[in-house]
């Protein structure tokens, strides 16, 4: 598989560089960011943490915005960053912000018109993590992470994914898009108007139906975050996982919002704990 590159900028003694490349689960080009930390230049294999955004964004804003390349550097951490979507010529779209094109919601589709490139779970849990395991100096040793829809994203792909992933974390995450205005408008349009088909794409409803395979999570929450009561869930998502014993650290932060100023303040702690389930860093 060909990768054309981007950009290219050194950071941190390591260097970030976007691709593009053509997808065959998505039927178009896809485009990604990865940082690779200096330890990897070395010919080190590096774990990796995938980061999912969320709604309207691209690979670009957590690599600019969230300030993570620093202690990914510190720790041996490759950081790699998928786009949210599908995107160009004959690709479907909607005029909302919250679906189509910036709004792939991470899931499979199955409905005409968005099943012929709108399959983003298979992309950022198979084709892409198989592309960069052969393409760089990476390991299989994965965590997975995600702000918002990227949260959903990533805690769906650890449940619905024994043995995949180390760790998991999510910042903001919509916790139970099934009851959530924003997720019944993604899945049925993606998935179709049944909502029982919607629970294997619903964090909470995976966990509470499924006996999945006790993974360490780490979630951040902003209680000034203007999505927290009508979208994120997020006191459904405590209330079964205390239910399961599922080793969930939920932490509540007084004064924060959704933004990426939310995120920046606490991914040194997310990177961190990644590592801690990840092995020990690689060695510069």
């Amino acid at each position: 598989m060909n990768l054309d590159i981007i950009s290219s900028n050194k950071s941190f003694g390591g260097w970030h560089k976007q691709y593009r490349h053509s997808s065959t689960v998505q039927g178009c080009e896809m485009r990604f960011a990865i940082y690779l930390p200096p330890q990897a230049l070395t010919g080190q294999k590096v774990p990796v943490l995938y980061w999912l955004s969320g709604l309207t964004c691209t690979d670009e804003n957590f690599m600019q915005k969230a300030g993570a390349q620093r202690i990914a550097a510190e720790l041996g951490i490759a950081l790699v960053a998928p786009d949210t979507s599908p995107r160009g010529e004959g690709v479907p779209d909607d005029p909302g912000y919250d679906l189509g094109m910036g709004a792939g919601f991470y899931v499979n589709a199955t409905q005409h018109p968005w099943r012929d490139h709108y399959q983003m779970y298979d992309y950022v849990t198979r084709e892409l993590p198989e592309l960069i395991e052969t393409h760089f100096p990476v390991s299989t040793r994965r965590a997975i992470s995600g702000h918002s829809m990227g949260g959903h994203g990533a805690l769906i792909a650890a449940l619905r994914e024994p043995g995949r992933y180390r760790s998991v974390s999510a910042f903001s995450p919509i916790s139970h898009p099934s009851r959530a205005p924003w997720g019944q408008k993604a899945l049925g349009a993606y998935l179709g108007n049944n909502p029982l088909l919607w629970q294997e794409w619903d964090a909470c409803q995976l966990l509470r139906h499924h006996d999945c395979q006790p993974l360490p999570t780490l979630v951040e929450v902003g209680l000034d975050d203007p999505f927290l009561t009508e979208q994120l869930g997020i006191d459904a998502l405590a209330e079964i996982a205390a239910a399961k014993a599922w080793p969930l650290e939920l932490h509540r932060h007084a004064g924060y919002d959704h933004s990426y100023y939310f995120v920046a303040s606490f991914i040194e702690e997310h990177l961190r704990f990644h590592a801690s389930h990840l092995g020990e860093p690689a060695q510069g």
